[in-house]
């Protein structure tokens, strides 16, 4: 069975405005954002000892600080053709100060596909050895937290309760947390 193609995707896509790092567009009546030069992101689930890696910094376009599982963009610096999980690998250990022996790719995902063509590579990190204080590169101001996983849900909330915001890729980890009914 083909499935017919809507008739705004039959239009030409437009860009609006682009700028160093986003690229706003419009196809027939919709207008989404995504990343310019073809930059994409890898984001990298790293457990150690029954902790989960996370990362907290001040995001400007949310006004306050996020926490967010470390990230970062792919090929844009030096590396233009940068492979993802040399950019996942570089960029858990410039936000978190671990080095993973391997980075596993668990898939291509999309975080708001209504309003963003951004895609990133989720990659889970194995064998990791704390090698630096993390914290980012220059102009970056990370926070790395080391988290039980059985004490995630109750972390988040104390997080948010003090006005902090959720990283929507934070479902990956809460997911079983909000799907338990309430007894």
């Amino acid at each position: 069975m083909t499935l017919p193609i809507p008739d705004d995707m039959q239009q030409p896509e437009e860009i609006m405005w682009q700028g160093r790092f986003i690229t706003a567009k419009r196809r027939g009546k919709w207008e989404y954002v995504g990343r310019a030069r073809g930059i994409h992101a890898a984001v990298i689930v790293a457990i150690d000892d029954g902790q989960i890696l996370l990362v907290d910094q001040y995001r400007v376009p949310l006004a306050r600080r996020c926490i967010e599982l470390p990230a970062g963009l792919v090929g844009d610096g030096d590396a233009p053709d940068e492979d993802n999980a040399v950019a996942a690998s570089r960029e858990l250990e410039e936000e978190t100060g671990y080095r993973a022996e391997t980075m596993t790719k668990l898939g291509e995902f999309f975080s708001s596909p209504g309003m963003v063509s951004e895609s990133f590579t989720l990659f889970r990190a194995g064998g990791l050895t704390k090698v630096s204080e993390g914290g980012g590169v220059e102009g970056e101001d990370i926070i790395v937290h080391r988290v039980p996983l059985d004490d995630l849900p109750h972390y988040v909330e104390d997080l948010r309760a003090q006005g902090y915001a959720i990283d929507v890729k934070m479902l990956l980890l809460l997911g079983g947390s909000f799907l338990k009914a309430d007894t």
